[in-house]
């Protein structure tokens, strides 16, 4: 279509939405005033209802309104650079771009749009390094990258606004710390740089709004909240028989059947699982159930090679493909508009998470989104009732914001001074105009300008350290290999590693979680391989254990199906449990599960959300002490240590013990003097912090948890492009300095971040301090069942698992099933 050469601009953009069969939404037109009036914001939609182009218009709107003679637009030479596009993962930038190109195609604009991530290549950076484009899309390392060239801030400084998609995925984690100091060092650079984020299923939009525009600027930045009325339908795909006694131990292919009727009803679907090994699974099961459906299902994770992902992609967009099994790899961004089912295998443990991939389908504003839930145990069944009266009542859940990381303010500071360098007055001011460093101590302050200018108080003897010199008031860098290095290792995503299981009398055993391993103290005994072994030592990134007799104090989780059931999720759990210890089952799901919960009831009880419920059975492996604070798994791996901690100072009990969403069994050999161990403080807040430390291998943990920070902050390299250092050494490295700053300087700022964080995020200190005040005022019901319970069976079934049998532990649970079947109809 060919516009007139001084077309009214609005009048050019609601043609180009009649041309796609639309009509533009009141909030996206709020949206565009608001840009126009020269204000920041926070888009706040559903997934599919018209955020790209709400914030993507306001910015060529403007252009358009200022350059409204076509006669003077010039393609060869595009305007400089106005729009920087932030997206979080690179992978993405593909998709954007071409979504970001379809309204400059049809208004025929001069703009150049172009990416700038990893994936782009080395001829095209260069190019970008002398002329920016009009429009780019990038990451925050890539404009982390960015800032370190001084060449680019002459163009950096003419931009216009800057554009964050997804930040609820940045909110909350250090990559997203990263791209607040990245859109402070642009507004110093550009004064009068607006700055929008676009955002789906958030709880805390004021803090998410702060953390993007900075606290001073809030009062000019509004929150829009996006089209509302779109539909949504979730559903449970539920087996013929709900098992009164469920488990954990299978993922759900018993479902195939009908999941695969399901499939068969859509055009087009998207099954998420929440593991990498379960779509690996389900794909398989799928294909071995249809064998006519080859080459029209597909496999979609992270692990994949781009060209295979992007042919999956494309498959969707086009039809040809009719299922694709995923993990969260295609959560964010891309845009289907031919998926009009999504299947979510297993609880995505949040409100938030299950509306965000229930969006996935039917992503247009006047298509209904659908959702088929199947569950791989009974109980989830409540998870997905609680999380269908979350999103009714709209309850999402929160993304807590992460307080001042030193390590990440120590990578930026060294990034400024590489791209020209810094005043520490302005500089301090400028960081804490951020959110996350706005309440920055002066101590704080300067241990982050002494550490990059001579490695703080312990490593000034050592040249490599002293990153910054201090020249005339400015900091810089002046040495090239610094600048070289730091380019090469910015960032602040490191995965968690993984360490090799040796036995001391030699032969590998395996790999696992350096998380897991770093919890175990010194003659712990775990099941690895199908062999039961004890912690001998841990050395050099290895663990060494021997084999060892009796039962195991743990069993290795690995990462990916270790997704805790989210705080209001876990509230909505409760409630849902109050209306059945009531007598109230509301909708097709709490129906399913009346003869569970009923039985529940009749051997032990429901509790209500002012009851905390702790079941003492004695099975043939010992005394079972079940306690349900309903805190998620990782605040009850910890509070488990601490009760069992606790127990043991009144009484010398050994204890091993299980943990899920749920609740925790401790099991001991004698019974535990539980009575007057509550009188004595058991469930009290009162010293949390020294018992975690106590009773966790603590200091190995924090060993463990420096060496992210030890990367981030500069002190180790991850190595080279194509010649990464193996993870052992990086161990190693980080070690070294864990124990000088441990020994020589114990009060190392960077150490007591890194104790926060083991704390924080490894153990969800936040929700065990929470589960213990509530317990204070919460009503303690003790039960003595004839039986093992609904509630109960799951956690001893993670209590058995992979014992040394010559059944399988499926096998097994079957027979437990059936005598405790037979005892309830009894």
């Amino acid at each position: 279509m060919k516009l007139s050469q001084n077309s009214q601009p609005r009048t050019e953009i609601d043609r180009f939405f009649r041309a796609a069969g639309n009509v533009p939404f009141a909030f996206q037109r709020s949206a565009w005033a608001a840009y126009g009036r020269g204000e920041s914001g926070l888009i706040h939609s559903a997934t599919g209802t018209g955020k790209t182009l709400a914030v993507w218009l306001g910015p060529i709107l403007d252009w358009l309104k200022q350059n409204r003679d076509r006669s003077k637009w010039d393609s060869k030479h595009p305007p400089g650079l106005r729009v920087l596009w932030i997206t979080p993962l690179k992978a993405l930038a593909g998709d954007t771009i071409e979504a970001l190109q379809a309204p400059l195609d049809f208004l025929e604009m001069p703009w150049r749009l172009e990416g700038r991530t990893g994936d782009t290549k080395q001829s095209l950076k260069a190019k970008q390094l002398k002329v920016l484009p009009t429009a780019m899309v990038t990451t925050p390392e890539s404009l982390s990258l960015m800032l370190t060239h001084e060449k680019l801030h002459r163009q950096l400084a003419g931009l216009e606004t800057v554009i964050v998609d997804e930040w609820h995925e940045l909110l909350g984690t250090k990559r997203g710390v990263q791209t607040e100091l990245a859109l402070a060092r642009l507004r110093s650079l550009a004064p009068s740089l607006t700055t929008w984020g676009v955002s789906a299923t958030l709880g805390n939009l004021d803090e998410a709004l702060s953390s993007l525009v900075g606290p001073e600027n809030v009062g000019r930045a509004r929150i829009i909240s996006g089209y509302k009325r779109k539909k949504i339908e979730l559903f449970s795909i539920l087996p013929p028989v709900i098992e009164r006694f469920p488990w954990s131990g299978h993922i759900g292919t018993r479902m195939i059947p009908e999941v695969a009727k399901e499939i068969e009803s859509a055009a087009s679907s998207l099954i998420f699982a929440n593991t990498r090994s379960q779509t690996e699974i389900w794909y398989q099961k799928l294909l071995a159930h249809r064998p006519d459906w080859a080459g029209q299902i597909a496999l979609h994770h992270g692990s994949l090679d781009h060209s295979v992902r992007k042919w999956v992609e494309d498959g969707l967009r086009n039809g040809t493909l009719k299922s694709v099994v995923c993990t969260s790899s295609l959560d964010l961004g891309v845009d289907f508009t031919a998926v009009d089912l999504v299947i979510q295998i297993g609880s995505p443990k949040g409100a938030a998470r299950l509306l965000q991939r229930a969006g996935r389908s039917g992503h247009s504003p006047g298509a209904t989104s659908r959702l088929g839930f199947v569950p791989t145990n009974a109980l989830e069944l409540i998870e997905l009732a609680a999380a269908q009266d979350a999103i009714a009542a709209g309850r999402l859940e929160s993304r807590p914001l992460l307080p001042a990381p030193l390590d990440v303010l120590i990578q930026h500071l060294v990034t400024v001074a590489i791209g020209g360098g810094f005043e520490s007055d302005s500089m301090l001011s400028e960081i804490r105009k951020t959110r996350a460093y706005e309440s920055l101590t002066d101590q704080q302050w300067q241990f982050a300008l002494d550490f990059i200018v001579r490695g703080g108080s312990t490593l000034d003897a050592y040249p490599e350290f002293k990153r910054v010199d201090v020249i005339d008031g400015r900091y810089v860098v002046t040495q090239k290999r610094v600048s070289s290095l730091h380019r090469m290792n910015i960032g602040t995503i490191v995965s968690d590693a993984s360490m090799q299981v040796k036995f001391m009398t030699g032969g590998t055993l395996g790999t696992v979680e350096e998380s897991f391993v770093s919890k175990l103290k010194e003659g712990e005994k775990f099941l690895f391989a199908g062999r039961l072994v004890e912690l001998v030592h841990i050395k050099e990134n290895q663990a060494y254990v021997k084999r060892a007799k009796g039962t195991p104090d743990t069993v290795p989780r690995w990462m990916g199906g270790r997704l805790p059931l989210s705080s209001e999720l876990a509230w909505g759990l409760r409630m849902k449990l109050e209306e059945a210890a009531t007598g109230t089952f509301r909708g097709r799901e709490m129906k399913r599960l009346r003869p569970l919960l009923e039985l529940q009831s009749r051997w032990s009880c429901v509790p209500t959300t002012n009851q905390l419920l702790i079941e003492l059975i004695k099975t043939r492996d010992g005394y079972q002490m079940f306690v349900f604070p309903f805190a998620g798994r990782l605040a009850h791996e910890g509070l488990a240590a601490v009760i069992a901690h606790r127990l043991s100072r009144i009484q010398k009990i050994s204890f091993s013990f299980a943990c899920n969403d749920y609740g925790l069994v401790l099991t001991s050999p004698i019974e535990a003097p539980l009575c007057e161990a509550i009188s004595k403080g058991l469930l009290s807040p009162d010293r949390l912090d020294e018992d975690i430390r106590e009773s966790l291998n603590a200091t190995e943990m924090s060993r463990r948890a420096f060496r992210p920070i030890a990367r981030i902050a500069g002190l180790i390299q991850g190595g080279y492009p194509g010649r990464p250092k193996p993870s052992k050494h990086l161990q190693a490295s980080s070690n070294l300095f864990f124990e000088v700053f441990r020994e020589y300087d114990p009060q190392n700022l960077l150490l007591r971040q890194c104790d926060d964080e083991v704390l924080q995020q490894q153990l969800d200190r936040q929700r065990m301090w929470d589960a213990l005040m509530w317990i204070e005022r919460a009503k303690t019901i003790i039960c003595r069942p004839p039986k093992v319970t609904p509630l109960a069976f799951g956690l001893l079934v993670d209590r058995l698992r992979d014992r040394v049998s010559s059944e399988t532990l499926a096998d097994r649970v079957a027979r437990m099933q059936a005598s405790l079947e037979k005892a309830a109809q009894g």
